[in-house]
């Protein structure tokens, strides 16, 4: 069944994962992805073990990173320094409906593939460009990578524990996060074309995205003037809304509101907490959290996790395991909803490769799985033989 995106061209001049996280997810939309790339091969490639092994064991250019992001996708290993190449380049971004790259501002102006050019010459074309810091500002030609713009951002500071150094998030959310806002602007765009026929240079930055998820705790400073810090697992808003430990391992509890509190007090024994004044709203609970906080994690120590989960589950209080990515991953629920998946690949040892599912669940226009991560270079015949032929 075609994808909502079905028919859309899309090239992509971009590398690592913010990019690469924009494409892959219009790909499984179905859109046609052309991942241009350089004659090495985007970096992440690189970026391992783990590799995919072929059948002598012998790593592929299939690092586990790379996989990640690069689904659904045609790879065209190109020199663009090459005149006649940026020629070809030139006459597929013609046919395409999206351009996204992630140089530096400016970097492609030299090849004739920058957004002034490419979109004076296809005045339909969507191009997205993304870039560390925007294309404006005094830090438009510094680099970003993701951990630069956990730090730049803010985000760091409010991760980890208090008193410790600051900590980036598990994975390149930063990354991630924009390349969202980058599809999401991609389609807004693409709606406007098609209602007007006039394409558009979008500009964002991982810095900027990565500002956006602020969300709350960008609102806490901007409304007090106060810059949250870092506090663990807390919230800054809910209490008791944080990891704890069992007798035999760690649970969530996410208490959102008074009456869930009341729920978790009845489970504890200690339906008193749940009256005292100093405790009985959020906001009373917030002022008095290094009080009872320290009550519950006590309490809750001579609980296993499992029966912390099955009491409050009983209680409909918010509650949950912290599994490992092992113990998430082949649950019972990721497998139902179709959180990993498994896609042809020849030059594996296995002959397959296992990857991470597509959240979005559609009725009737459901994601795609239809191309494993490419080797460098795999499709450059087949995509840019037809445009050699006609220049």
């Amino acid at each position: 069944m075609p994808g909502p995106l079905d028919g859309l061209v899309v090239l992509d001049l971009s590398r690592i994962l913010a990019g690469p996280t924009c494409t892959q997810l219009l790909g499984d939309l179905g859109a046609e992805v052309i991942k241009i790339e350089s004659l090495e091969g985007d970096d992440t490639r690189g970026w391992g073990p783990p590799f995919a092994l072929d059948a002598e064991g012998k790593p592929t250019d299939l690092s586990a990173y790379f996989m990640s992001s690069n689904r659904n996708k045609k790879s065209v290993a190109v020199d663009l320094t090459d005149p006649e190449v940026q020629k070809v380049l030139h006459a597929l971004a013609g046919r395409a409906d999206v351009v996204i790259e992630n140089f530096k501002p400016g970097g492609l102006r030299k090849y004739g593939l920058d957004h002034e050019t490419l979109c004076a010459a296809y005045p339909g074309l969507v191009y997205c460009s993304i870039s560390g810091f925007g294309q404006t500002g005094p830090n438009r030609e510094k680099p970003g990578y993701d951990l630069m713009a956990q730090g730049f951002a803010g985000i760091m500071s409010i991760t980890g524990e208090a008193g410790r150094e600051p900590m980036k998030v598990g994975v390149g959310v930063g990354d991630i996060v924009c390349g969202l806002y980058a599809a999401t602007g991609i389609l807004a765009a693409l709606r406007y074309r098609d209602a007007t026929g006039e394409g558009q240079h979008i500009d964002i930055a991982l810095v900027d995205a990565t500002m956006a998820w602020l969300v709350n705790q960008g609102l806490n400073y901007l409304t007090t003037g106060i810059s949250p810090t870092r506090a663990g697992n807390a919230h800054p808003n809910i209490v008791p809304y944080q990891v704890f430990a069992t007798s035999d391992g760690y649970v969530i509890v996410a208490v959102g509101n008074d009456s869930q509190y009341a729920r978790f007090c009845d489970y504890l024994g200690r339906p008193d907490w749940a009256s005292d004044p100093r405790f009985a709203t959020n906001t009373a609970r917030l002022a008095n959290r290094k009080t009872l906080v320290p009550m519950i994690a006590e309490a809750l120590t001579t609980h296993t996790m499992q029966d912390v989960i099955g009491g409050l589950e009983a209680r409909k209080v918010p509650v949950g395991p912290v599994n490992t990515i092992e113990q998430a991953l082949e649950s019972d629920q990721a497998q139902a909803r179709g959180m990993t998946v498994t896609l042809p690949a020849p030059q594996t040892a296995t002959r397959e490769v296992r990857l991470i599912g597509n959240p979005l669940k559609f009725s009737r226009t459901p994601v795609s799985y239809r191309l494993a991560p490419p080797s460098v270079g795999a499709d450059t015949d087949a995509v840019l033989g037809p445009l050699k032929d006609r220049l």
